[in-house]
């Protein structure tokens, strides 16, 4: 099944966190992410710029809106996915547990894509 892991993170966790501390975690998400796609399980995978980087497009009485930023202010914002092919839920979330963001303080939303 297909599944996609999408990677939450309050901002001000990465930015409180030491230069040292940035750059193991980067190694760690990046040895893992290489493995995940080596074992076939990660199909795909992105990291996003920041929410500031985004552009929120609406209609509104048949007319176009754009907006910076995000539709909504949050405290946690999506910054990256992986797209799973896995065998089923359990796997999708044993993976979204092994995932060394969780320990640095994201959270991981998985959720299936609709088969055609």
């Amino acid at each position: 099944m297909t599944y996609l892991a999408l990677i939450y993170s309050d901002g001000a966790v990465w930015t409180s966190a030491s230069p040292a501390e940035q750059e193991q975690q980067l190694r760690e998400m990046l040895a893992f992410s290489q493995a995940a796609f080596e074992a076939g399980t990660v199909k795909n995978m992105g990291q996003l710029h920041p929410v500031s980087a985004a552009t929120t497009v609406r209609h509104r009485d048949g007319k176009r809106s754009l907006t910076d930023g995000p539709f909504a202010e949050t405290k946690e914002v999506l910054g990256g996915f992986y797209l799973l092919d896995v065998p089923d839920l359990d796997a999708a979330i044993a993976f979204a547990e092994a995932c060394p963001a969780v320990k640095f303080g994201c959270s991981i939303e998985v959720r299936p894509l609709v088969e055609h």
